[in-house]
């Protein structure tokens, strides 16, 4: 384990080939069962929309789902694309969520749509509402704390239930917003690490306490996302790498065409290919102490409070194997 940090999960709830859109779901309650009994801190799930290979769009059910199926680990949104809700149904669902699961449930929050602009209009959405995000979690956090920024009403479930709000992002945006806001802050570097450095110095350079909504004594606390796929045989990992990168070239310039081997073979190559494998920079795959290794050296060159991996393996039993060799408690 990296020293001493906490160890999080992200799920990304893929499809893989001909799998179902249930046999992904399932394959996901799996790892998070090995997950549970392993040590690991908390497991996220992301809101994303009209992606055939992706299952989490109803994310507060995939959450339900996967934390009446384990017992100790925390479960929750990595994120919930708060300009796609309003904040007082976000706070009666993680309001639920949280009455069901006490002290187990999450509340990761992100600015973005999560998907293309023709869904976020049959979202009945049209970008601006990006425009609202302090406020809209302003008013969230009055839900949850038990007060509202809106005479009379309320959140039930959700009043006073103080479900941990963490701000996620890319950008200096949200490391400025959270930092103003003296919110935990979870840096997207596992898709979008370029300027993940630069992030994680503006929010601790800019953490104010004194207006943080937990609370004058907030300390920050910053969360760096990373790719990982650890196995025995590291040959076998990077294989796994090549075999998940491949995937990412498929799926992403792949959308309105079959392509075949040769052409992701070629698209490697490509700018266009480049551009995609670029966004997994921030990837490591081999033995359990190449990867602890690496892992070491990210989390002290992001100065990280904590790291959350998302296992990129594609076989399930590489995934499975990941978690063992690199959970919490195997260096405990």
């Amino acid at each position: 384990m990296p020293a001493s940090r906490p160890l999080s999960l992200l799920d990304l709830a893929t499809v893989r080939g001909s799998e179902s859109i249930a046999d992904g779901i399932a394959r996901s309650r799996r790892l998070a069962r090995t997950a549970d009994g392993l040590g690991y801190s908390r497991l996220w799930f992301a809101e994303h929309h009209n992606m055939p290979h992706i299952a989490s769009s109803a994310t507060a059910l995939m959450i339900q789902h996967i934390a009446a199926a384990t017992s100790t680990i925390r479960v929750g949104s990595g994120g919930i694309m708060l300009p796609n809700h309003t904040p007082l149904v976000i706070a009666e669902q993680f309001g639920m969520l949280e009455t069901l699961f006490p002290g187990r449930i999450d509340l990761g929050l992100g600015r973005a749509p999560g998907t293309d602009g023709a869904t976020m209009r049959a979202l009945r959405r049209d970008g601006t509402e990006a425009d609202r995000f302090e406020s809209d979690i302003m008013e969230l956090n009055g839900y949850l704390a038990g007060y509202s920024r809106i005479p009379g009403v309320h959140a039930y479930p959700g009043h006073a239930t103080r479900v941990p709000m963490y701000v996620l992002g890319s950008s200096l945006f949200g490391a400025q917003l959270a930092a103003k806001l003296g919110l935990p802050y979870a840096f997207a570097s596992h898709f979008a690490p370029q300027m993940l450095v630069q992030a994680a110095d503006v929010y601790r350079s800019s953490f104010d306490a004194s207006t943080s909504l937990l609370g004058p004594d907030a300390r920050p606390h910053f969360i760096a996302a990373a790719n990982v796929i650890a196995h025995d045989d590291g040959d076998i990992a990077r294989a796994q790498r090549q075999a998940a990168e491949d995937s990412w070239i498929r799926n992403m310039l792949g959308r309105n065409r079959t392509l075949s081997d040769d052409d992701v073979v070629m698209l490697r190559d490509h700018p266009a290919g480049q551009q995609v494998l670029g966004m997994l920079s921030r990837t490591v795959a081999g033995t359990a102490e190449e990867v602890i290794d690496w892992l070491d050296t990210f989390a002290e060159e992001a100065s990280a409070d904590e790291l959350m991996l998302v296992n990129l393996a594609p076989q399930e039993d590489v995934q499975h194997r990941s978690l063992e060799l690199l959970a919490p408690q195997a260096s405990a």
